[in-house]
């Protein structure tokens, strides 16, 4: 729990308020570049955490999902600290790219250093001014470019704390992963700050599905660190596959793309998943699934080349418990009318 004083960027933050904050961030030549960070702060103490989106500058649907969540009312209600930075990459999303000036990709550069690249010297100022002091951590981000991601949470299932918050994010499937050398949630979690990141949607676009999930989800997270109020009637949990495992399926030949499968899709071992057309010929060249599972991530430019990744499979046996567990997110997922509840003061505690 943090103490009753909090301090960002050398300024002393009291209790109920709602206010941004810029940290200053290394000059691009002679302009000045500041970091945004919106900070609210609830009548009562609790956990710190931080929802961070765009460390890819080209990842915009954690930008909405946040400037979306800032609006509720029932933030009014809030217990603890949430330090929200929408945009952490502000160099990047200046020139609509994944990477920094100095082309290093901030999720590689962390913890960075006072005195190394300008990747490291940004991811030195966000890990120490916001990441070290919080309990807890959500990260937005998007498929890469020209892919789209099934909306998913990605984080350590071995570990029971962030395994639960993660199947209560809600999103349709919640994914193992390995720490990777130099990524906020390695360095997080060395830290001692449990990392939930959620991956959706495409690069450069915006998803309304998998922004309401995102909303939706960091309000059921918080809910569950009881720095929200719980609703009183009861509701349906919408359970989430779960797996342990995944693969990209590559191209073994250049070509045109033909897909067979959409995202979303559950697929059968040796099932076919696409093809792959010669342009100026009439060959064709199938591409099957490795084992039976269910399509989390895709290519969305038909142009491809040997070697390219297409499809990202989830392992998952019990294809007809998948289909009935990602039928509501094919049906629409999140509705509007289930915002209601957290600006409706008669349905919460």
């Amino acid at each position: 729990m943090p103490s009753a004083k909090f301090f960002l960027g050398g300024i002393e933050i009291p209790r109920d308020v709602n206010i941004t904050i810029n940290l200053e961030l290394p000059k691009l030549y002679n302009t000045p570049t500041q970091l945004p960070v919106r900070v609210i702060r609830g009548k009562k103490d609790g956990p710190t955490v931080f929802i961070s989106a765009a460390i890819h500058g080209d990842e915009l649907n954690g930008i909405e999902i946040i400037r979306r969540f800032r609006k509720l009312e029932i933030l009014k209600k809030l217990r603890g600290t949430l330090i929200l930075v929408p945009i952490v990459n502000v160099y990047g999303i200046m020139t609509l790219s994944r990477y920094l000036p100095d082309r290093r990709d901030l999720n590689r550069s962390f913890p960075g250093s006072t005195k190394g690249s300008l990747a490291g010297r940004v991811a030195n100022i966000f890990f120490n001014e916001i990441v070290r002091k919080c309990d807890l951590g959500i990260d937005l981000h998007t498929a890469s470019i020209h892919k789209s991601n099934l909306p998913q949470v990605r984080t350590n299932i071995k570990d029971a704390y962030t395994f639960n918050l993660a199947k209560i994010f809600g999103a349709p499937v919640v994914l193992h992963s390995e720490l990777r050398d130099g990524s906020l949630r390695a360095v997080a979690q060395e830290q001692g700050v449990p990392i939930l990141l959620y991956e959706a949607g495409e690069a450069l676009r915006f998803d309304e599905i998998c922004i309401r999930i995102g909303v939706k989800g960091i309000v059921n997270v918080l809910r569950e660190n009881n720095m929200l109020p719980k609703v009183l009637r009861k509701r349906t949990i919408k359970t989430p596959i779960v797996t342990k495992t995944s693969q990209w399926v590559r191209s073994s030949e250049s070509g045109i793309l033909r897909t067979i499968k959409a995202l979303g899709d559950t697929v059968k071992k040796n099932e076919t998943i696409a093809f792959i057309d010669e342009p100026l010929g009439d060959e064709s060249f199938e591409i099957s699934a490795p084992f039976d599972g269910v399509i989390i991530g895709k290519s969305e430019i038909p142009l491809v080349q040997e070697g390219d990744a297409i499809f990202h499979i989830a392992h998952f046996s019990n294809l007809e418990a998948a289909d009935d567990k990602i039928e509501y997110f094919n049906d629409g997922a999140i509705e509007l009318s289930e915002f209601h509840e957290l600006n409706d003061e008669d349905n919460i505690e």
